[in-house]
């Protein structure tokens, strides 16, 4: 297939091929508020930068793109600045101090962090009839409080032009409608990789679930958390409580209201069992020295039930010293050592994602230690974190081919333009519809993909395997729901008025 570039004043000449899903998808978004449904990798800013493109051309005042991390706004700042023909763009963060903030404010277009962008709206800093498009990228995280939801509610008495872009829309329709609500979407323009426009511009990905069986010495220790997760079941039942047998981490946690209101004499063991609930799906899906981890955190920390829990609690003290003997004999997850396998018989550059960051600092341990040259990319919050610079700085060895083994946390996941790879590798199972297309749209682009999927046998894994799976069913359906719901939704404001 010969490329074809586009061809337009203002983007730079030979910057951007041009592919027929991305026009009819910009296209699409030019006439009404629009969310951009692509997978990783095909190109979403490029979507924007058609549109962006065209309000620049009818001089329809100007451009306020937001995404939710410093790294992934500065990475849109980079690609705009090289393929828009225009100077004025600019890029704004919490690193921006005030003065140079109000100065930045007045350019064309401008790329924001959310928060940074609230608060100088609350400041009347800038103005917002200065934008006539304003472009929200993960929308996914358009729900709750989070910064996109007033700054949307902001625009809603302007005319401004709203664009959503995300590689997936969630599984539940309730939250999908929500993050249509709240940005005030009228139309969903989406593509997957079946789409005939996608087709020719996508490779093949193999899909491989790799199953791996927990030790003898961590089943023993998995018996115990689950005697001491079964000992809080029964008491929260016996309290009057209805609780299905899966002991899912959900159940427990919505029931926290009711119990905090009405029930006050189970808030202790429905923390508990909280709890425990974590450290158990920590020690299947990720291994001894995580879970050790957690629980050297957790105890360190203040609440009810805890001091008995690390202290009395028979069946979990004896999980945990079991867990502390076996780390003393170098016994780990045996996810570790299949990584290890695989990693071996691999030349090219490999993603690792986990969802965990002490599991990051295990798998890198480990690689290093077995002379696999890798590095980590995790998010900038607590001691450990990586800054802004130093998250850009991992990312471009890597795509230079300087690291060949990444292991990111959730960072990884969304956006960041961390290049092609041949070999996707996802640590843990996500329960998420979105995750899963974020970490799948890794590979298999310019190049046929391989995706491996490893799991622990009778653990989380395997619940979140299912339950991955269906919620990606449901996603894929989700476009024409939404369509439905907001032409329901536009009848009856025609109906109104």
């Amino acid at each position: 297939m010969s490329i074809k570039n586009v061809e337009h004043k203002f983007i730079v000449p030979d910057s951007v091929e041009y592919r027929d899903y991305q026009i009819n998808l910009a296209n699409q978004a030019k006439n009404e508020n629009c969310l951009v449904v692509l997978p990783t990798g095909l190109g979403k800013t490029t979507v924007a930068l058609h549109v962006i493109a065209d309000y620049l051309s009818k001089g329809n005042g100007g451009v306020l793109f937001l995404a939710p991390t410093r790294v992934l706004v500065n990475q849109h700042y980079e690609f705009l600045k090289n393929t828009l023909t225009i100077d004025d763009i600019a890029l704004i963060t919490g690193e921006t101090l005030l003065p140079k903030r109000k100065k930045l404010w007045i350019n064309s277009v401008i790329c924001a962090t959310p928060e940074i962008t609230k608060n100088d709206i609350i400041r009347k800093i800038v103005d917002i009839d200065q934008f006539n498009l304003i472009i929200f990228d993960e929308v996914h995280r358009a729900v709750g409080d989070y910064a996109y939801v007033p700054i949307a509610e902001q625009f809603r008495v302007t005319t401004s032009r709203i664009l959503g872009l995300t590689a997936t829309l969630p599984s539940e329709k309730e939250k999908a409608k929500e993050i249509c609500d709240n940005l005030h979407i009228k139309g969903i323009a989406q593509r997957n990789d079946s789409s005939p426009d996608v087709k020719p511009y996508i490779q093949e990905t193999h899909t491989e679930w790799v199953q791996v069986d927990l030790s003898p010495e961590m089943k023993i220790i998995q018996r115990y958390l689950k005697l001491a997760l079964d000992q809080r079941y029964t008491e929260l039942r016996r309290n009057g409580l209805r609780l299905s047998d899966n002991k899912s981490l959900s159940q427990l946690l919505n029931a926290r209201q009711f119990v905090l209101k009405q029930n006050l004499r189970s808030a202790k063991p429905l923390f508990t069992a909280i709890r425990i609930t974590y450290a158990l799906n920590i020690f299947e899906a990720h291994g001894i020295t995580s879970f050790l981890k957690f629980c050297q955190r957790t105890k360190n920390k203040k609440g009810a039930g805890i001091k008995e829990l690390f202290e009395t609690d028979p069946n979990f003290t004896t999980a945990v010293n079991l867990a502390k003997s076996a780390q003393n004999n170098d016994i780990e997850h045996p996810k570790i050592n299949k990584l290890v396998e695989i990693l071996r018989d691999v030349e090219s550059k490999v993603l690792v994602f986990s969802s965990y960051r002490d599991s990051v600092d295990v798998i890198h341990k480990k690689l290093v230690g077995m002379g696999i040259q890798s590095e980590i990319l995790i998010g900038k919050a607590g001691q450990t974190g990586l800054k802004q610079q130093e998250q850009v700085e991992v990312v471009q060895r890597f795509r230079d081919g300087i690291t060949r083994v990444l292991v990111a946390t959730r960072v990884g996941e969304e956006g960041l333009d961390i290049s092609e790879v041949n070999l996707v590798v996802f640590y843990d199972n996500v329960p998420s519809s979105i995750r899963f297309v974020q970490r799948k749209g890794r590979t298999g682009r310019k190049n046929t993909g391989r995706l491996i999927v490893l799991i622990a046998k009778d653990t989380i894994d395997e619940a979140y395997y299912w339950i991955g799976k269906r919620k990606i069913k449901l996603a894929d359906n989700m476009a024409d729901k939404l369509t439905k719901h907001l032409e329901k939704t536009e009848q009856v404001m025609d109906d109104f008025f």
